[in-house]
């Protein structure tokens, strides 16, 4: 049986719908904004996604296990060639007094792995560049390929 780190849990309020979490997540093209890479998947349960450079390399990929639009999705997530160590990702998008509470819980983790220490510095990145880019129209990094820790993630 494997070791598992603690489940990463990340907790951020958008002033904005559920449904524009969603697509932020779910639209290639969106996720592109403010991620720099495209989430690809028709996203319904049992369909593969993949996490795709601009020029259409996987650098993560997985299985949607559960999807709930706008309110809850979850999949796997490894890396190429990594898939015995897969990990979950799940995304709770909760309307909350005109915003919207949106909860990341990454679990499965195996305790200190390249994947654990990766998004402890990744995720805060993202969804806080997701947050400003939904709220403002702007991304606050625009290319993470020039913040070599961020490209973790």
């Amino acid at each position: 049986m494997a070791d598992y780190a603690p489940d990463y849990v990340y907790v951020t309020y958008i002033k904005t719908t559920p449904k524009k979490v969603w697509d932020a997540i779910t639209v290639p093209e969106f996720a592109r904004a403010y991620w720099t890479y495209e989430n690809v998947s028709d996203w319904k349960k049992g369909s593969e996604w993949s996490h795709r450079t601009r020029e259409g390399k996987t650098m993560i990929h997985g299985t949607v296990e559960e999807a709930r639009p706008p309110e809850r999705l979850v999949f796997t997530w490894s890396a190429p060639g990594n898939e015995a160590n897969a990990s979950r990702v799940t995304f709770d998008i909760v309307k909350a007094d005109g915003m919207v509470k949106l909860t990341v819980t990454h679990s499965q983790l195996r305790e200190g792995s390249d994947m654990q220490k990766g998004i402890s510095k990744g995720w805060p990145r993202v969804l806080s560049n997701l947050k400003s880019w939904l709220e403002t129209g702007e991304a606050m990094i625009d290319d993470w390929a020039k913040y070599k820790e961020a490209s973790d993630i």
